[in-house]
């Protein structure tokens, strides 16, 4: 059925469809729907119930509904305990230096690479860029014990057979812990994290590029008004979901490569909580202080992110939401 509209005559959109039927002839996309639907509430939104612990004194033998209500006095705990201002503070740090560190540079490295003609090299480069990153943790670790060792290491090894006295040792103090572990987090993460923005680099009309080269701009100026605003958007919201994690320093590394010299650097939030919660001496009451400490971090990088969210859509007009 059609009706005249301003001269011109216009098709009824068609009436939705009752979900049951819609179910019914695309069956199969909505099997493949559930799984990841399952994951997420089960590992997602199911444990967000065990957060009441942290409002609680948790007792194992009664369960979290017979525990005694406590109301926010782990949260104060915290924020009195002479740990709060290092363990917050060497997590801010790490993450922090980390980000204006690991975010800009895969950003330069994807525009540098897009600049590359040969095919062959090209993808040479994305190849051995990209292998760090499936490196686990563990053997991660290893490698840089095995490459810097004072005594045993290949540098050290390197620098002997040249004569060259080099009696750092790169694992011992808080400056040391926190070089390696942004170094190799940049090594790790260049070429994984440059993925999105070849992706989107891929999307630039080489007609635009063309153009201003008959105009005699420059590799520089089609970089920087071509290439560059094309990415933008994607950099922005990039940038938001990097600020929700703010406070979430990852527990492998910090952990392994930890020791008693560096601890004043090395000790954060997560392997905080991990100390208190699983393997402190005063049993299990710590489970509600070590899920306070968790919902002080979730909390902070929640804040971030709405932060963040805000300001990017306020300047760049790209936001989550």
């Amino acid at each position: 059925m059609t009706d005249r509209r301003q001269g011109a005559y216009a098709v009824k959109p068609k009436p939705k469809r009752k979900l049951s039927l819609r179910i019914r002839d695309n069956w199969q996309m909505y099997v493949f729907l559930s799984i990841p639907l399952a994951w997420l509430l089960l590992f997602k939104y199911e444990p967000m119930y065990g957060t009441i612990i942290a409002f609680k004194k948790y007792d194992f033998s009664v369960g979290i509904m017979g525990s005694p209500w406590i109301g926010l006095s782990n949260f104060i705990k915290f924020f009195n305990s002479y740990q709060f201002e290092r363990v917050v503070g060497n997590t801010l740090y790490l993450s922090v230096v980390q980000m204006v560190l690991t975010f800009p540079i895969p950003i330069i490295f994807a525009l540098m690479l897009n600049s590359v003609l040969s095919r062959r090299y090209k993808s040479a480069v994305e190849n051995i860029t990209y292998m760090p990153h499936f490196i686990s943790t563990v053997v991660l670790v290893g490698i840089i014990n095995r490459v810097l060792d004072i005594n045993t290491g290949m540098i050290n090894n390197v620098l002997n057979y040249f004569k060259i006295n080099f009696d750092t040792n790169m694992f011992i103090g808080g400056p040391n812990f926190r070089i390696l572990y942004i170094l190799s987090g940049v090594w790790q993460s260049t070429g994984w994290g440059s993925i999105i923005y070849m992706a989107a680099l891929s999307s630039v009309d080489p007609e635009l590029h063309e153009a201003a080269t008959i105009d005699g701009a420059s590799r520089f100026k089609r970089v920087w008004y071509i290439d560059l605003p094309t990415i933008i958007p994607t950099i922005a919201i990039t940038l938001i979901l990097r600020c929700g994690s703010l406070m979430s320093i990852g527990f492998d590394k910090a952990y392994l490569m930890q020791n008693d010299t560096n601890l004043v650097a090395s000790e954060v939030i997560s392997t905080y909580v991990y100390k208190v919660g699983l393997t402190a001496e005063s049993g299990p009451s710590n489970t509600s202080y070590a899920t306070a400490i968790g919902m002080f971090n979730s909390v902070v990088n929640l804040i971030a992110l709405l932060t963040v969210n805000k300001i990017a859509d306020k300047v760049s007009g790209s936001g989550l939401w």
